[in-house]
């Protein structure tokens, strides 16, 4: 009969890394299984700061370092209207924990979480599909097929998915709820030559907010950039273009970007990822737990993905843990997780309901120092999304502004359409007094 394992983990993601380093680490015995070969492609290239305390534990900020990583200090919002944005910087936020995060290639990244799991005692199958899992009272059965070998099975007492937006469990139990007010498209590559602010300004994540759309602009190192457009599946498909097209144009129609790409050069191909947001309504059973995209994805705005993984895998590991040392407390830390994670998810899809509206905006561009809002709007995105009271009710604040501005403006009203004009960019000034 096959081995039992304590933890069987499907997919090598942040998520699934993460757990399957700090079980290995507690000496549980782990089997990680990944369909793909490693490195890999992969979009979510910005990492929060509440998520370095999870990276110090796991033991890769010297990796990230050695790595050269860029640090990232913070990020800042602009309308497409104008080349006024407005910075935050980590180090303010509201309870912050750190001044910095990291901006990443991902195909790195994630080679470097996996290789991590290994080195710390997890067993890794890549190449291996999950054909199909079962669960009985006492354990649960994966009928794997790894790439050239016939199909086998592995037997372990609990269950992490992290296997992505197909989740193998949720999608067994049907429990995938889709958000059809939020169904986008992303289109996006990688560019080097791309004009940057100098200092920490040149780290900063920066989100464009046009009409119908947003843009991105995420610094991967001292030349290279990802820059993608993020809009409403439906409007796509009407423009009846391919991606390089449509990404080409919508770059050059936004001179807020155009002048900082007047030299770049595009060297990925350009890439296309869709209906970004679902969650699953159950996150937990008797043997099984969800993590990372495999328990839900909000939106790609505010570079949410990454840090929801991380958070997920470390504390469905922790609860998996436990639970192995104390059956008994399984249904109460099982549901601690489903709350944790759900709660975490749900500060994301308010945040990002208020976002898709013109009054956020207009609100962000017009901060006022008005009972410390910008403080606890800077926490929440650096991935402050716990229970503090402080937050929460000043982030109750700031949605209220933001329904006002609807009605009566409270800040400047904002056409966030491109503005053509022959006023110097900030790039142009930049280098003239260079």
């Amino acid at each position: 009969m096959n081995e039992l394992y304590d933890v069987a983990i499907i997919g090598a993601g942040p998520a699934g890394t993460t757990a399957a380093t700090l079980l290995a680490k507690a000496g549980r015995r782990v089997v990680l299984v990944e369909r793909d070969k490693f490195p890999r492609f992969k979009i979510g290239e910005s990492l929060l700061p509440f998520s370095m305390q999870a990276f110090k534990r796991l033991g890769l900020v010297e990796k990230f370092q050695r790595a050269g990583f860029m640090e990232k200090f913070g990020g800042e919002m602009c309308g497409a209207c104008s080349e006024e944005g407005v910075k935050f910087y980590f180090k303010d936020g509201f309870e912050s924990q750190t001044d910095r995060a990291y901006q990443v290639t991902r195909a790195e990244f994630d080679k470097m979480l996996l290789e991590h799991a290994r080195e710390n005692g997890a067993e890794v199958r890549e190449e291996t599909a999950v054909d199909a899992v079962d669960f009985s009272d006492e354990e649960v059965l994966l009928r794997i097929t790894r790439k050239g070998s016939a199909p086998a099975e592995l037997r372990a007492k609990y269950l992490i998915d992290a296997s992505g937006r197909n989740s193998i469990v949720g999608s067994k139990f049907g429990f995938k709820k889709t958000y059809e007010h939020l169904k986008k498209i992303s289109i996006f590559a990688h560019y080097d030559g791309v004009w940057r602010e100098p200092g920490i300004d040149g780290t900063l994540t920066r989100l464009i907010r046009a009409h119908d759309r947003w843009f991105w602009m995420i610094p991967l190192s001292a030349e290279r950039i990802s820059i993608g457009v993020v809009l409403d599946s439906a409007v796509y498909k009407a423009a009846r273009q391919n991606p390089e097209d449509f990404l080409e144009q919508s770059l050059a129609a936004q001179p807020v970007i155009a002048n900082r790409m007047a030299a770049a050069t595009r060297v990925t191909p350009v890439h296309t990822a869709a209906d970004f947001s679902y969650r699953n309504t159950n996150l937990t059973g008797d043997r099984w737990l969800l993590a990372g995209d495999a328990a839900g994805f909000i939106d790609p705005v505010f570079s949410s993905g990454v840090f929801l993984a991380v958070m997920a895998g470390e504390k469905a590991a922790d609860a998996v843990q436990a639970v192995l040392d104390h059956p008994g407390k399984r249904r109460r830390l099982f549901a601690q997780y489903e709350k944790a994670v759900h709660r975490a998810m749900d500060v994301y899809l308010k945040f990002v309901n208020a976002w898709y509206s013109h009054e956020f905006i207009e609100i962000f561009l017009h901060p006022q120092d008005f009972m410390q809002l910008p403080p606890a709007i800077n926490a929440v995105l650096g991935g402050n999304v716990g229970t503090s009271f402080a937050i929460r009710w000043r982030m109750a604040v700031f949605y209220t502004l933001v329904r006002i501005q609807k009605y009566f403006p409270l800040a400047p009203r904002r056409t966030l359409m491109p503005q053509k004009d022959t006023q110097p960019s900030m790039r142009e000034v930049a280098e003239a007094i260079s």
